[in-house]
């Protein structure tokens, strides 16, 4: 073997154990509720690495103690996802196996997550997934909506100004639009949600999923916003909201009585006032609605 031959060789020897020593960051799905979602493979995956990366180690540490595993936690969350990105690395470095995980469900679906494994497949290490729950998919499958997509956008902003706005953006959508809201501002997210699709619009409601209360409501925005403030212990826990896409087109026509309604209503009060009440009235986008009274005044 030349001089030349035999260098190339080691070279690849070294690089290939480099490659064996290399640790692997699992991300691992946990039960968004129901403990007995848990996966087998979680299972084995937890009791086979060295460290777990977790965004509440306490929360962790009680699913670990249900199945009666022991393993050395350090915490990841949101305020310091970047700087645990390098910790990982160098675990990984180290020869270490690491699984990812946040307080439940899939990482990196509204958790974080997403900018660790940026980081850690930037680095060159590998990164496996490690399937299961998560309440996007879990709130999809029973929402009897018939599409063969669908756009996740995750929780809505916090003031009602800048849900409508995001509403806006995304009214030109075909496929039905899921969010996740929080119980303090379920409510307000339904009023709003009325405000600007109509109370006559198509929504499913998953609230606490796989969990002891869970509970799905379906239905016009009006009827199931009844229904959660009828009590309250229906607005406490997890919501998913799930909303049917609109179907109105930009070039749509107002009916001949569509039209005559909204008229008569802007003659009688002021334009805001009455594209809301229209909207009611009509059950039609109110962006669409509200173009069309403009219309109505600029031609009177």
């Amino acid at each position: 073997m030349s001089k030349r031959l035999k260098r190339a060789f080691l070279s690849a020897l070294k690089i290939i154990g480099l490659l064996m020593m290399s640790g692997i960051l699992y991300v691992v799905a946990t039960p968004i509720g129901n403990l007995n979602d848990i996966t087998y493979r979680a299972l084995e995956t937890f009791k086979s690495v060295d460290l777990i990366a977790s965004e509440d180690t306490r929360h962790t540490q009680g699913l670990l103690s249900h199945f009666s595993i022991e393993k050395k936690q350090f915490a990841v969350h949101q305020h310091n996802e970047k700087a645990s990105a390098q910790k990982i690395i160098e675990y990984l470095k180290d020869g270490k196996h690491i699984a990812l995980v946040s307080d439940a469900g899939t990482p990196n679906i509204s958790d974080p997550g997403g900018l660790i494994v940026k980081e850690v497949a930037a680095a060159g290490f590998e990164v496996i997934p490690i399937p299961g729950v998560s309440a996007v998919t879990a709130a999809y499958s029973v929402s009897g909506m018939e599409h063969t997509s669908f756009h996740f956008y995750g929780f809505l902003p916090t003031s009602s100004s800048q849900r409508i706005k995001a509403f806006e953006n995304l009214q030109t959508q075909t496929s039905p639009i899921i969010f996740y809201e929080a119980p303090h501002r379920i409510i307000k997210t339904l009023n709003d949600m009325a405000d600007f699709f109509g109370d006559k619009h198509h929504i499913v409601v998953a609230r606490e999923l796989t969990k002891t209360f869970e509970s799905i409501y379906r239905g016009e925005i009006s009827k199931v916003r009844e229904i959660i403030e009828s009590d309250s212990n229906f607005q406490k826990g997890e919501f998913v909201i799930l909303v049917s896409p609109m179907h109105h087109e930009k070039n749509e026509l107002l009916s001949e009585d569509q039209h005559r309604i909204l008229k008569i209503l802007l003659n009688h009060m002021p334009t805001n006032a009455a594209v809301k009440l229209g909207v009611e009235i009509l059950s039609i986008n109110k962006n669409y609605l509200y173009d069309e009274a403009l219309k109505i005044k600029k031609d009177d």
